[in-house]
């Protein structure tokens, strides 16, 4: 098992809490929002783990704003880090529901964010658990603990249906 530096007392897994499984309800809402905006649907809420208030909430952007850091959890982790005019995020959550990609890994990393909830494990691009590891490499100078596949079958569902209706689309528009 690995710990973090900044705290060595803390595990890189453990289990969800309520306000973890609230807060994953909430993000499932954003991927919704993002979905019916014809972005991915990958919604992300940064909060003080603490105190349960939410520092910053976002979906997808890409498209819209034809960024590809337009990820719904980098947009979270920088409106976090303005919020409380600060790039330390120790004290708080991250709650996605996909597993972060590469980018957005070494983004948690550098944030120094001190948990990650995630929903979806992402096959293609996933770092944190599924391709690679990075939000937990002892190699790396900060660590984060880690709750996987939170609310994955209704996460993965909801990617599911947005891809189909989007091959359906192309398949009666060619």
């Amino acid at each position: 098992m690995t710990h973090s530096k900044s705290n060595p007392s803390t595990p890189a897994e453990s289990l969800p809490t309520k306000l973890d499984r609230l807060m994953m309800r909430r993000a499932l809402e954003l991927a919704e929002e993002a979905s019916a905006l014809g972005e991915v649907p990958v919604g992300a809420i940064v909060y003080d783990t603490a105190t349960g208030d939410i520092l910053a909430s976002a979906h997808n952007t890409r498209e819209m704003h034809q960024n590809p850091a337009g990820h719904a959890e980098f947009t979270a982790i920088t409106q976090a880090c303005q919020s409380i005019a600060d790039w330390r995020l120790n004290h708080c959550t991250l709650v996605v529901t996909l597993e972060p990609c590469p980018m957005c890994a070494g983004l948690i990393v550098n944030s120094r964010i001190g948990r990650l909830v995630y929903g979806a494990s992402d096959p293609k691009a996933g770092a944190v658990r599924t391709l690679y590891q990075l939000c937990d490499d002892p190699r790396l100078n900060h660590r984060c603990q880690i709750i996987p596949r939170l609310e994955e079958t209704q996460c993965s569902q909801q990617l599911k249906d947005f891809f189909r209706s989007l091959r359906d689309r192309s398949k009666s528009n060619p």
